[in-house]
């Protein structure tokens, strides 16, 4: 009787710490998690559902991560897969609306909130295999490696990749700035 009650508070315990830890990832990593999920998909209740479903995946197999230092590329790769989820579970009616752009809450000029824009729509215009990598470098801070663990990409590759999505930004916003320079003459 006294071994089923000690197993009892041990279970317990484990809850507890395991919530703990669980709560801790979701205060840490929240809003990281928030602004990758919307420069996927540009819709800031689907950036929130794959942020939702993230932790809640991540709740479900907390015990598998066994390095805390781990904890953003594993949430990360868990929200790339959730969002890659949604584009197989739903068809989508595509038009020609432009997509919202996200502008940081700074007090910023209209030449510089302009330029953000333009850099960000040039940006959601690079293919995917450059784009992610990019935004995982800018947007959440992730080194070559972490990112290489991210999309199971060789580093290497993801230094390519990268290297060309500057190059690639860099070109299209110099042929932006060719063609206002030509309007304006």
């Amino acid at each position: 009787m006294l071994g089923n009650e000690n197993s009892k508070s041990q279970v317990l315990v484990d809850m507890a710490e395991k919530k703990t830890r669980y709560e801790k990832l979701v205060h840490v990593y929240h809003s990281e998690l928030y602004r990758f999920a919307y420069w996927l998909c540009r819709d800031p209740n689907i950036a929130e559902d794959l942020v939702q479903e993230t932790f809640l995946r991540a709740w479900r197999s907390l015990d598998s991560l066994l390095d805390q230092k781990a904890a953003k590329p594993w949430l990360l790769t868990i929200l790339r897969r959730e969002n890659a989820r949604r584009f197989e579970r739903k068809q989508f009616d595509y038009s020609d609306v432009e997509n919202d752009t996200l502008v940081d809450e700074k007090n910023v000029t209209l030449d510089d909130e302009m330029e953000q824009t333009v850099i960000q729509r040039q940006i959601a215009k690079l293919p995917d295999e450059y784009r992610e990598p990019l935004l995982l470098q800018v947007v959440m801070g992730c080194s070559g490696e972490e990112i290489a663990e991210i999309l199971d990409l060789n580093k290497n590759t993801v230094m390519t990749r990268l290297y060309r999505a500057r190059n690639q930004l860099k070109e299209a916003l110099s042929r932006d700035d060719e063609q206002l320079k030509g309007a304006s003459n």
